[in-house]
């Protein structure tokens, strides 16, 4: 098995690459849309186990749209920095905001997926000042998350999460490529990906420090519920000031039951009337490839509400 360089994941198309500093760390962002910063700037968050690459219908769509949009590689993937730490929702917050400030805009729709969704979620409470409004696709809000873990997971996704916190062994599967196909298949809801697509996925896990930083990520979600930063994350998260959020969830998501995605009573206090969502038949947890097309149909719905283009 050979390494691969984070260069090759630079994957050419309607957009350009960029790299911004940001929360001492460098970031890849695929960038697209009018050079204009008066527009609004949409920032694009992908799952675990993907990069950037997740959102490539979309960053076209939203270009064409008038929009500004930036596809961020989060900390530990593609081609941003891998460091050794950092890992924790509150720090890659953090990352996203600075991001934004470092491509010059004062604030941004922040759309996410999977763990992206529970950044995005994040950023409503964490940095408020930056997030305009925000898009959250197959993620349940962080509270009910932790307040129902066994019940808002399939049991078939607790199994697997309970594998990726041992050491070491999954970093070597998920470089091998046989355990990045299976939650792909697994959380999908079933085998969706042609070859070449899921080709890049593992490649992009072959980058040096990939592997370890993505799995840090579903790590620490689990391992900070008991210790003192996990509490002091969730009491930060309720003080969440409303604003915009649209939330998406697939029928057929492999990880967390749709029934239990939509928020709990208490939750959607926290969020505001201002909430809108949606179920997708017959989609799974990676809902940009899976539904591209009402993945984008929706956004840009809604965004022409939330986020006008002049």
């Amino acid at each position: 098995m050979t390494t691969v360089d984070s260069a090759t994941l630079l994957i050419e198309g309607p957009w350009q690459h960029r790299f911004v500093s940001a929360n001492g760390a460098r970031f890849h962002v695929a960038v697209a849309g009018p050079d204009d910063r008066d527009a609004p700037l949409v920032v694009l968050l992908h799952a675990v186990p993907q990069f950037w690459w997740a959102w490539r219908t979309q960053i076209p769509a939203l270009a064409d749209a008038g929009y500004r949009v930036a596809a961020m590689d989060v900390r530990g993937t593609g081609g941003s920095d891998k460091p050794p730490h950092g890992y924790d929702v509150p720090t890659l917050a953090a990352d996203v905001a600075g991001v934004v400030r470092s491509l010059g805009s004062s604030d941004a729709v922040v759309v996410g997926n999977g763990t992206g969704g529970t950044i995005a979620w994040a950023m409503a409470a964490l940095h408020r000042e930056v997030t305009r409004a925000i898009a959250v696709l197959s993620a349940p809000h962080p509270l009910d998350a932790q307040s129902r873990p066994w019940t808002a997971l399939r049991p078939s996704a607790v199994r697997r999460l309970a594998y990726l916190q041992l050491p070491s062994l999954p970093e070597r599967a998920l470089a091998r490529g046989d355990l990045a196909q299976q939650l792909l298949a697994e959380w999908g809801g079933g085998p969706w990906l042609d070859r070449a697509t899921e080709r890049a996925y593992v490649e992009a896990l072959r980058v040096p420090f990939a592997a370890h930083s993505q799995l840090e990520q579903v790590r620490w979600l689990a391992r900070s519920v008991p210790r003192p930063d996990g509490r002091r994350y969730l009491e930060r998260l309720r003080g969440t000031r409303p604003l915009p959020v649209l939330q998406m969830h697939g029928s057929r998501d492999g990880l967390v039951s749709p029934h239990r995605a939509a928020p709990s009573r208490s939750t959607a206090a926290l969020i505001g009337r201002d909430h809108r969502f949606e179920l997708v038949p017959g989609a799974g947890h990676f809902l940009p490839e899976q539904a591209p097309e009402t993945v984008t149909r929706t956004l840009l719905d809604w965004l022409s509400a939330v986020a006008p283009v002049s």
